[in-house]
């Protein structure tokens, strides 16, 4: 058995982790908005039901807690790719077409997330987490395989990321514009784009995920 000084000591950092979270959650909801950095520390701290004074044993400041928020979203969305993502021996263009449809259909199975990542716009291609080093990797095999045209693979995947961001803005401008089946012609024309053959980046755009 545990001594009741280590005991102490868990339930302590249980609190801590539980107050850290729930200033993350807080962080979240303000992430849904463009304008969420000029979210007051006070504010964050009413919203998460967290004294003021607690703030700064978790981060320094703000900036701190939002890069946190962004970093938890964004290994979310990595899990969300890795969960979708064909298994067996996948085709480059398969899972490309699966990470685009999944990340653009966010806005119908998650829809905070797809109001973080469009408030966060182009800054994702600065992310080390979550879409960008899994499509990285995935566009450097296809080209060294010749699956996608030979080209340099920070263009397409900024040429992907920046079609991905833009649809997420539609949505938010005008949700109705935005469905299934829009998101599944996004995912067509990016794999063209990628030198898929229409006919196969048709297919792979539109079978059942």
């Amino acid at each position: 058995m545990s001594s009741p000084d280590a005991q102490s000591v868990a339930r302590s950092d249980r609190r801590r982790a539980r107050t850290r979270q729930k200033l993350i959650d807080a962080a979240r909801g303000f992430l849904r908005s463009p304008d969420y950095g000029e979210r007051s520390i006070a504010e964050i701290t009413e919203a998460a039901d967290v004294g003021l004074g607690s703030f700064y044993n978790h981060f320094s400041g703000k900036e701190e807690l939002f890069a946190a928020a962004v970093h938890e979203v964004l290994d979310e969305h990595g899990v969300l790719l890795d969960a979708t993502a064909p298994s067996a021996d996948p085709d480059p263009a398969e899972r490309v077409a699966v990470a685009i449809r999944s990340t653009a259909r966010l806005v119908i199975t998650n829809v905070e997330m797809a109001h973080i990542l469009a408030a966060q716009g182009m800054a994702i291609l600065d992310s080390d987490t979550g879409l960008m080093p899994r499509a990285r990797r995935v566009l450097g095999a296809g080209i060294a395989s010749g699956r996608f045209t030979s080209a340099d693979p920070e263009l397409l995947l900024t040429a992907i990321v920046g079609a991905l961001m833009a649809a997420l803005h539609q949505w938010v401008r005008t949700p109705s514009r935005v469905d299934e089946s829009w998101c599944d012609e996004l995912a067509e024309r990016l794999l063209v784009l990628c030198g898929v053959p229409a006919g196969e980046a048709a297919a792979l755009a539109h079978a059942p995920l």
